[in-house]
């Protein structure tokens, strides 16, 4: 079935981002919001129940949330693919989406005859596909305003479902709810205005019949915010403001940052949320804001119902080197951490190292051994004189940044992407405007030198015990493009991750050894590989996004969703 004629598609490939001195502006956007529809009678008509969501995880048959379930392991149960067979799993087939601006999303799957897929890429483009037949049944492209400003690219990475609708953040900071049946747009809920520098990219989450959803535009000096929304009607629930009032010194709270750009991680049991929280504001110029800029920079756990503050972990106090910690939060629970049974949360930011925390409290339990190399790191960076440059690593890019981690259970072991590569900033005193870019300085990506000790290698994939704090293993990576994009391990021991050099590859889990790969071109892979069983073809899929980037070295763009399988 050609997509050729798709006007939704069309609509996409006209809405263009063009990077201008104040970051990424989105221009071509259709005047009203586009639905194509293929064929929608073969979507099974059964809505998805919390029962489904909760136990995604365990369901060998679905994708259902982004991360793989709540805890956000990225882990599949199915047993078909195996580290004795993984050789052999061969392309079912390539499926151009049409629209090939960046492409780091996580795809869901909704089982049933067929299952479907719900797959989105920038710019604020969705399709729901036959993942059977890899056929496209409607698509949808959201008429995103002609003045959103962007600092890093027109990102999506990925939808959430429930009941009878698809969830998708809109890049001009709001969320747009289709019918998930035929995509025809049902609401539509602007959380900020985008004017003043407010925007969304990420996946949101949706737990019994609310979508959560967080807040982006850091780099424009914004306040960072959560916000819950009923799935039914798009109205608001509740909205909290992120940075603590009474730690911030004078009016620097009102450019504070401190938001969220991935999504939350729910804790059921718990009744809770737990937020990847990113700079404070200004980047680099912390001269304005002194103090430890609380809540920046780490994990802000958050009562589910009310959106009132719990706990906080810092990982950067009163940062000045753009160490977001955006990674999703992964939950372990009932292990036992310095002689006490509890769960816990594990994180990994820009800077480099693990931590472990008690979901409870926040307390730090463990701080791994560095993932990637430490120099230069935590030293001042010059201020306001270009010429004195100093290279420091992890840069402004990480170490880890948005990058989702996958935790296997069975091995407690759990695999992340960090960059490893060397950058120089430097302060430079800005007024604030809103609307503007307010970086206070300037990153560098082209250095001068390298830092005593650097290794050269551009990236690493890391595997650690999140409970001990030690490196298993270690891929490291030689590109000139970044690394980008997550990873996925299986109850039979694989570790699933593309890489900037178009490689798909199949680890063994325990030992890094490299038991299959895929060579999909020169083009970096930087979406997040998801797994799903088929009853209907008695097959094993395994789906990843392939496609570059805007911003530094993140490689040039593509549009082709790659399905593997592997029959019983």
């Amino acid at each position: 079935m050609s997509i050729d004629e798709d006007r939704a598609v069309k609509a996409a490939q006209d809405t263009v981002v063009r990077e201008t001195d104040n970051g990424y502006r989105v221009l071509g956007a259709p005047e009203k919001s586009v639905t194509h529809q293929h064929d929608i009678d073969r979507i099974p008509e059964k809505d998805v129940t919390q029962e489904m969501l909760s136990g995604s995880g365990e369901n060998p048959e679905a994708w259902l949330v982004y991360g793989g379930n709540y805890e956000q392991h990225r882990y599949t149960t199915c047993e078909i693919i195996t580290p004795e067979n993984v050789g052999e799993l061969e392309l079912e087939y390539e499926l151009s989406v049409g629209s090939g601006s960046s492409m780091e999303g996580t795809p869901l799957i909704v089982p049933g005859d067929p299952p479907i897929m719900y797959q989105s890429n920038g710019p604020n483009h969705i399709k729901a596909i036959d993942p059977r037949e890899g056929d496209v049944l409607w698509s949808y492209t959201y008429a995103v305003p002609n003045d959103v400003v962007l600092c890093c690219d027109d990102n999506n990475r990925g939808p959430a479902v429930y009941e009878d609708k698809v969830f998708m953040t809109t890049l001009d900071s709001g969320v747009v709810a289709l019918d998930r049946y035929s995509g025809e747009e049902q609401w539509y809920h602007s959380t900020a205005d985008h004017e003043r520098g407010y925007s969304a990219t990420w996946a949101p989450q949706v737990y019994e019949g609310t979508l959560f959803t967080g807040s982006a535009g850091g780099e424009y000096g914004v306040r960072g915010f959560h916000t819950a929304i009923d799935t039914g009607t798009g109205d608001e629930k509740w909205s909290t403001l992120l940075s603590p009032e009474t730690e911030w010194v004078g009016d620097s709270i009102n450019q504070s940052a401190t938001t969220n750009w991935m999504g939350a991680t729910v804790d059921e049991e718990r009744g809770k949320l737990y937020l990847p929280m990113g700079n404070p504001g200004p980047d680099f110029d912390g001269s304005v804001r002194p103090g430890p800029n609380r809540n920046s920079i780490g994990t802000l756990c958050l009562d589910l119902e009310t959106g009132e503050h719990e706990w906080f972990h810092q990982e950067s106090a009163h940062d000045v080197w753009d160490y977001d910690s955006a990674m999703p939060r992964i939950v372990i629970r009932d292990v036992e951490v310095r002689g006490k049974e509890r769960d816990v949360t594990v994180s990994v930011g820009k800077t480099g190292w693990l931590y472990t925390t008690d979901a409870e409290t926040g307390e730090l339990l463990v701080r791994s051994e560095p993932l990637c190399q430490q120099l230069n790191m935590f030293r001042m960076i010059p201020h306001i004189d270009e010429g004195r440059r100093m290279p420091f690593m992890p840069g402004g890019m990480g170490g880890n940044d948005w990058q989702p981690g996958t935790y296997n259970p069975e091995l407690g072991i759990s695999y992340h992407k960090l960059h490893n590569s060397p950058q120089e900033a430097w302060w430079r005193f800005e007024e604030f405007e809103a609307g503007k870019k307010y970086w206070g300085g300037i990153l560098e990506d082209e250095i001068e030198s390298h830092p005593d000790g650097y290794n050269g290698h551009i990236g690493v994939i890391s595997a650690v015990k999140p409970l001990t704090g030690e490196i298993v293993w270690q891929d490291w990576i030689d590109s000139d493009v970044y690394l980008w994009g997550g990873t996925m391990s299986t109850k039979t021991g694989l570790m699933f991750a593309g890489n900037q050099n178009g490689e798909m590859v199949g680890y063994d889990g325990e030992s890094g050894e490299r038991l299959w790969e895929y060579d999909a071109g020169e083009t970096p892979i930087s979406g997040d590989p998801i797994s799903w069983y088929d009853p209907g073809t008695e097959k094993q899929y395994v789906a990843i996004q392939v496609g570059g980037s805007g911003w530094l070295r993140r490689g040039k763009r593509d549009d082709r969703l790659l399905v593997f399988s592997m029959e019983e």
